[in-house]
């Protein structure tokens, strides 16, 4: 498949006022919220339409409901984030979250109401009120598709799908555009800013509710281009992944606990009975709960039953959920259901300000790659969406330099010197071999760095990984691409388009999960979603985030109040 598939031209060099990567939630909003009059290219990886927040089914954090208050909000974010949540984000998110809710319903959200035309509201874990607004179960899903609408019809933007960004484009200590595979193309994209909206990396993981393109790639590319990466070992494992032979996981939302579903050992014993908010207590203790339970019992899955829910309410509320379970031949109604835990949200990502900038200048990141110090160490349930509203919505002030006079009048709709083919470049390994090695790190990092990490284990999966990465770098066609002039398009032929691709996968999972495994070792305690059985205890001196920064040493930055 060629860059002119589907009749489509290469797309034109710039300068782009703006290059989004992402196409979920918080890319979308971003295209929304940018301000008037500028040339936006949006890029996703995906052909399809997926993305994490197409997968969300919990809901939609804010303070509608006069029985609730920003404050209760903000005491239940701090709760939840285990002593790092910085103050200034959760100030911004709960503060804003009223107004982004006004906005949804302006763009055409149609969110569950009650009989009385109210917004219907749900209580998730760690929540103290019903705050979580939702479409049934499909909540992310009607997001993106009403932000998908609305942002394609934005004047100036150039949406591309099957895109991905191999790298990011850096001059005297500031971001200036990416380098694309389009297709076949390989190509340099200049633009006054870069927004990041990659989403988080779950499947650097084996067992993950992600979307398959969740495995951490824009923190590769940022940190790469020398963006400081924050608490990266902070990753929230979801307790309730439907379990089965040979099947993906699949999520089974909080907000079936919260509508009154329990999990039950096979028994019929709570494994959670001794938890604070037991059900609903926050996830990192939950998912901790059932593996224990799991190991004791030697079993590789906890029930939830779902007797707790009037059938006619859970029908209406769970349709998809319902759905997913029937085509797996099970009834969640008639019986409890085979759960979990997987790997579903990643705390930690790139650092960003109140603003969405990173420390490198002309660089953005919003959602789930970026890293706001809205979570700290532990996610609050469906806070996660309204931060990539929140933080988009900053990007309507965004600072972009002055355009020169030559970018005013050279928009170069195709690339400035003549295209060259790489009709010879190939990778030393085979594409079987590159799939497994994806496959392998995955599972180690289940193994040794997940809900409970083994401190040796991450350090021999780190020196392999390190040195494996390091030969990985010389391959010819990775070579070619960091090598490549920004004036010289480069077509590539089959197979070597599909290797340099599976190279790209690999070399960016390998350097995030290195990043990740010196994080979790690096942390000498337990907190949130950072679990080490050899610290099972939160340290007071560790109450600061983790920051890594290219060529520098791993350091902390201090919780802003």
């Amino acid at each position: 498949m060629t860059a002119r598939r589907q009749g489509m031209e290469p797309i034109p060099a710039g300068p782009w006022d703006v290059v989004v990567v992402g196409a979920g939630a918080a890319g979308l909003m971003t295209c929304l919220e940018l301000p008037d009059g500028l040339r936006v290219l949006l890029v996703n990886r995906n052909t399809s339409r997926r993305s994490s927040s197409l997968w969300a089914q919990g809901g939609i954090a804010s303070v509608t409901r006069p029985d609730d208050s920003s404050s209760s909000h903000a005491a239940d974010t701090m709760h939840a984030g285990a002593g790092l949540c910085d103050g200034d984000s959760v100030r911004l998110l709960v503060d804003q979250a009223p107004q982004c809710v006004d906005r949804l319903l302006q763009l055409g959200m149609e969110f569950d109401r009650n009989r009385d035309g109210s917004l219907a509201t749900t209580l998730e874990a760690a929540h103290s009120h019903h705050r979580v607004l939702h479409v049934q179960d499909r909540t992310g899903h009607a997001l993106v598709d009403v932000l998908r609408e609305r942002a394609e019809q934005r004047p100036g933007l150039l949406h591309r799908r099957g895109v991905r960004v191999s790298q990011l484009w850096v001059e005297h200590g500031r971001c200036c555009g990416v380098q694309v595979v389009d297709g076949s193309r390989l190509q340099w994209i200049r633009s006054r800013a870069v927004v990041l909206a990659t989403g988080g990396g779950g499947h650097l993981y084996t067992n993950t509710t992600n979307p398959a393109q969740a495995a951490g790639e824009g923190v590769a590319l940022a940190w790469s281009a020398g963006a400081a990466i924050e608490d990266l070992e902070f990753v929230q494992f979801h307790p309730t992944a439907l379990k089965l032979p040979d099947a993906p996981c699949f999520l089974i939302s909080e907000a079936v606990r919260g509508e009154g579903a329990r999990l039950v050992d096979a028994s019929g014993q709570s494994p959670v009975a001794d938890l604070h908010g037991a059900d609903l207590a926050p996830r990192d203790q939950v998912s901790r709960a059932l593996l224990r339970c799991m190991r004791e019992q030697h079993t590789d899955h906890i029930g939830l039953d779902w007797s707790g829910i009037p059938r006619e309410q859970a029908e209406r509320r769970f349709p998809t959920i319902l759905e997913r379970c029937r085509q797996h031949n099970l009834n969640p109604l008639e019986q409890p259901i085979p759960v979990a835990p997987a790997a579903h949200y990643w705390m930690g990502g790139v650092a960003t300000d109140l603003r969405a900038a990173t420390s490198l200048p002309g660089l953005y990141a919003v959602g789930e790659v970026a890293c706001t110090g809205l979570h700290g160490a532990n996610r609050l349930a469906s806070n996660s969406l309204m931060e990539c509203l929140v933080f988009a919505r900053q990007l309507g002030e965004i600072d972009l330099p002055l355009a020169s006079e030559t970018d005013r009048s050279h928009w170069n709709p195709s690339q400035g010197g003549s295209q060259i083919t790489a009709d010879r470049a190939r990778s030393e390994a085979s594409i079987g071999h590159l799939m497994r090695e994806i496959e392998r790190l995955s599972k180690q990092c289940w193994d040794v760095a997940g809900v409970d990490r083994s401190v040796n284990g991450m350090r021999r999966l780190l020196q392999t990984t390190d040195q494996a990465s390091l030969q990985m770098q010389q391959e010819q066609l990775l070579q070619l691409v960091k090598a490549q002039p920004q004036d010289q398009p480069l077509q590539l032929e089959e197979p070597s388009r599909q290797e340099l691709n599976l190279l790209l996968d690999l070399l960016h999972r390998q350097r995030t999960s290195i990043l990740l495994l010196k994080a979790c070792l690096f942390r000498t305690e337990s907190r949130g979603g950072h679990y080490r059985s050899d610290a099972p205890a939160p340290l007071p001196q560790w109450r600061r985030h983790s920051r890594q920064v290219r060529g520098m040493p791993i350091h902390t930055r201090q919780v802003s109040e």
